[in-house]
């Protein structure tokens, strides 16, 4: 049962893994800092702000929002961190309000991971503040509790980390709202009318996890940003792009008279069809993120505008019954409606337009971005350069579940992935039981696998199994069928240890050879040079403690050197080695076997649902295109 605090009151907190969950119906910052047994600050790296989204155990949002989940766990906090703060902070210069007296009370809640609220706290009282101590989790005689603070300071963000005794307080105000200033881009506040499909100039963007490259697990990476405003396209950079101009993007034929602008597949700038597609696809998912995060918003805003209105009718004894109230309720009632009225007009359109925008788009998409059912696979043919990036799945919102966007993850892989074959919440998983959920998840690792196979060229990725008892063979027949496994997949505890073994020699030789500037030539005589997937199932049966140690070190340092890890486990099965194992975890990104909406997104706040890319029931693709990549691994000259 969720406890609802007022200023003052603390809680315990049962469990160690939170989310802090922030709606202010406007956006703010959202930071947190961390203290020692004294509550001090103690400098910079002790607070967690959009500029610096990411410390030990905590992590908050990128950007100012009207939403924001912050992720903590106290397990992972620095061990002299006695106390965690957040901070909320109206973001100034923009066209927002100034104080807090100015918008809805903000409201905060501590839930667990599974959604579950294990405190809440309406945050009232406030007026010419523009920054507030929302509240703090602190550390009293070993067991960790939550206080509900709101403490606002009227002199902003500024005089609040000053009185939190920070070092240089005012300059690392200056410098959170200069990163705010950066990404307010991203603000939930309601999209102004989007300019036309051939005016739109977008982006690629830095390399960053998995979903990505380096962001947290809540969200696909890489967004590509589109213009904001109707002032005209505008030109983001491309990290890897060269000086000289790109061929020229394909253009729309013109509308009819009073029609939309018509899409076009590869609009996007880049240098190639690819980096168009790839950068075109995350337009889209940010696009989608926008509009629906500008939807919600504005249904809260109308929501709580009616409840304050609700609010004063009932504080006049006159109008709390008879006519007068009933007038008063009805047209507080009326204009709520028309504000969601109006939201939902305006996230009909812009998801119109983005429907439109797929339908166009999808057919389009190479063998890497494209699903299993695009005809562009049965014209596979081995390729002979390495993609920019792969799809591992779909994402979509509730609000619009048919729109789906295509997940990519760039390439080379740059983080490992780890396919949950444990019974989740979510509904697709409600009427199955666990042998089936541990089946679909073999299934979808396989699929995933066979992905990386084709997308790559010949020679250039080699895929290792280990499947300690076996469980897996069936599952396991596309790749073992053609032959496309780089071994046999190992079994048993000496099979295990063979393959760690091996796989962690290549990881501590390439790491040698990088760190001593070395070649190729360098390498052991007959050392296959291509990238290596392993692919571990059941785990963590059959490994000892040695086999764990090397499986998280093939975890950290792997990727660097072209060596990635596909688990497919459920972590409750590991869940007798404790704490031991949540480096690993934290260090994967977490895909499912069936519809789940656990990805967030960091920029709005928002719940993905992952769907996998599965191949369609009844359909040969794998196997013909597997059968291709045999052929070709054949023929290519070892």
């Amino acid at each position: 049962m969720t406890a609802e605090l007022v200023r003052g009151q603390n809680h315990p907190l049962p469990r160690t893994r939170l989310e802090i969950r922030v709606s202010a119906g406007t956006p703010v910052v959202a930071g947190a800092t961390l203290g020692d047994e004294k509550g001090t600050v103690r400098g910079a790296e002790w607070v967690a702000h959009p500029g610096s989204p990411t410390l030990p155990g905590l992590e908050v949002s990128r950007q100012a929002a009207a939403d924001h989940r912050l992720a903590v766990d106290l397990e992972a906090l620095p061990q002299d961190v006695h106390r965690v703060s957040v901070l909320l902070a109206l973001p100034p210069g923009t066209a927002g309000p100034s104080r807090f007296a100015a918008v809805a009370a903000p409201f905060v809640a501590v839930t667990g991971l599974d959604g579950a609220e294990v405190v809440s706290y309406t945050i009232t009282g406030l007026d010419a503040e523009s920054a507030v101590v929302a509240l703090e989790l602190y550390l009293r005689n070993g067991a960790w509790k939550v206080r509900a603070i709101g403490q606002g300071y009227a002199g902003g963000l500024a005089d609040m980390l000053v009185d939190q005794g920070l070092p240089q307080a005012r300059e690392l105000a200056e410098s959170i709202l200069d990163a705010v200033a950066l990404g307010v881009s991203r603000s939930v506040a309601a999209p102004p009318p989007r300019p036309s499909d051939e005016a739109r100039v977008r982006s690629g963007t830095p390399g960053t996890a998995g979903t990505d490259g380096g962001q947290p697990d809540t969200a696909p990476p890489q967004t590509a940003q589109r213009p904001l405003t109707g002032a005209g396209p505008v030109d983001y950079a491309h990290p890897r792009r060269q000086t000289s101009a790109p061929p020229p993007a394909p253009t729309a034929p013109p509308a009819a008279p009073g029609e939309p602008p018509r899409p076009v597949a590869g609009d996007a700038t880049g240098w190639s069809m690819d980096e168009r597609l790839y950068n075109q696809v995350w337009g889209m998912f940010e696009d989608l993120a926008r509009t629906t995060a500008a939807y919600r918003s504005a249904v809260d805003f109308a929501d709580s505008r009616l409840e304050q209105e609700l609010d004063r009718v009932l504080a006049d004894p006159r109008s709390r019954i008879g006519s007068t109230g009933d007038h008063a309720r009805a047209e507080a009632a009326a204009r709520r409606e028309e504000l969601v009225g109006r939201a939902q007009q305006a996230f009909d359109r812009d998801v119109a337009q983005l429907t439109d925008e797929s339908e166009v788009v999808e057919p389009a998409l190479p063998p890497a971005y494209a699903s299993w059912d695009n005809p562009v696979w049965h014209g596979y043919r081995t390729p002979m350069e390495i993609p920019m990036a792969l799809r591992v799945g779909d994402l979509r919102l509730p609000e619009r579940p048919e729109l789906r966007i295509p997940m990519l993850v760039r390439l080379p892989l740059e983080r490992g992935l780890w396919i949950d074959s444990g019974r989740s919440d979510s509904e697709a998983a409600a009427f199955m039981d666990a042998e089936q959920v541990k089946g679909l998840a073999m299934e979808a690792a396989v699929t995933l696998a066979a992905r990386l196979l084709a997308v790559y060229p010949a020679g250039e990725f080699a895929v290792h199994v280990i499947d300690p008892a076996g469980a897996a063979a069936g599952a396991l027949a596309p790749l073992t069928g053609p032959g496309v496994l780089a071994a046999p997949p190992a079994a048993g505890a000496q099979g295990v240890a063979a393959v760690l073994s091996g796989l962690t020699e290549r990881v501590d030789l390439l790491q040698m050879a990088a760190r001593g500037g070395a070649g190729a030539d360098a390498l052991p005589p007959g050392m296959d040079t291509a990238e290596q997937l392993l692919i571990v199932n059941d785990f963590p049966h059959g490994f000892d403690d040695r086999a764990v140690n090397q499986l998280r070190y093939l975890a950290d340092e792997g990727p660097s050197v072209g060596v990635h890890l596909l688990m497919v486990a459920d972590r409750e099965d590991a869940s007798a080695y404790g704490p031991v194992l949540q480096p690993l975890w934290r260090s994967l990104l977490r895909l499912t076997p069936v519809p789940d909406d656990h990805l967030a997104d960091p920029w709005v706040g928002h719940s993905w649902t992952y769907e996998p890319a599965l191949v369609p029931p009844g359909s040969a693709i794998l196997g013909t295109v597997l059968g291709q990549v045999a052929e070709a691994r054949r023929a290519w000259p070892h």
